[in-house]
């Protein structure tokens, strides 16, 4: 088993929540997951902890359309944040959107590292955790 591996899921969906979190378990990967229901308490809690690298995820997991801060509102905050943070943290747009505009868009932000359409599966999961070490 790996070192454990800090998680943060900024998603509102449930569901996807709980599915995710399950396929974390079966990967047999040790970690610790962080869930924010939307893009404001998720850079709440990174601004309050950006010097405090033991509680800052390695990954982010960033869904695009919730309520309060989506996850573009929560990309243009926080890419004016990261550079005080302490850590790096490597960033994931995981969406159910399949349009080609949202995929180009995220090239726009160099914090994100891929665009994965839902549901991000186990294998692609280990592949991720597995480039962190």
């Amino acid at each position: 088993m790996n070192s454990l591996k800090k998680i943060a899921l900024i998603d509102d969906d449930s569901t996807f929540v709980f599915l995710t979190k399950r396929m974390i378990k079966q990967a047999n990967i040790s970690t610790h997951i962080d869930e924010f229901n939307d893009g404001l308490q998720a850079l709440n809690f990174l601004i309050a902890n950006q010097n405090n690298e033991e509680v800052l995820p390695d990954v982010i997991f960033l869904d695009l359309s919730m309520p309060v801060m989506d996850g573009w509102e929560f990309l243009e905050e926080y890419t004016v944040v990261e550079p005080g943070i302490r850590k790096r943290i490597i960033l994931y747009i995981v969406s159910s959107s399949i349009s080609p505009h949202d995929i180009e868009r995220s090239r726009n932000f160099s914090v994100v590292s891929d665009f994965i359409i839902k549901p991000l599966n186990k294998e692609r999961f280990i592949q991720i955790m597995g480039d962190l070490s």
